[in-house]
């Protein structure tokens, strides 16, 4: 019981940590893109000037519309593939050493 106090005491200041870092980040984010836009938007498309909560409110939308679109399951589909594949043929070669057959290196098994 005591070890896993300690532990959850060493994990909370790095969650506490992460979450701050992830939140300044977002801020600072939100700062470029207004001088971003600021700088070239107005020059190139004639459009106006933004304020920072402009800005971070474009950061939002992007998030919003790009990143939760359903990408994910993509990314979860084509992980669990190369993970199955991955155990297959992890399997086969554990099997392979296993009956003493030798797999992949030339050389080793003309010195083995």
């Amino acid at each position: 019981m005591c070890m896993e106090r300690s532990r959850f005491a060493r994990i909370i200041p790095w969650i506490v940590g992460g979450i701050a870092l992830a939140i300044a980040a977002a801020f600072i984010f939100g700062f470029f893109v207004m001088v971003l836009w600021n700088w070239l938007m107005p020059v190139i498309f004639g459009l106006g000037i933004i304020t920072y909560w402009q800005a971070w409110g474009l950061v939002l939308l992007s998030h919003l519309l790009f990143k939760v679109s359903g990408h994910h399951s993509d990314h979860d589909h084509h992980g669990e593939y190369w993970k199955t594949k991955f155990q297959h043929k992890f399997r086969e070669r554990c099997k392979e050493q296993e009956k003493g057959i030798h797999v992949g290196n030339p050389s080793a098994e003309a010195n083995g």
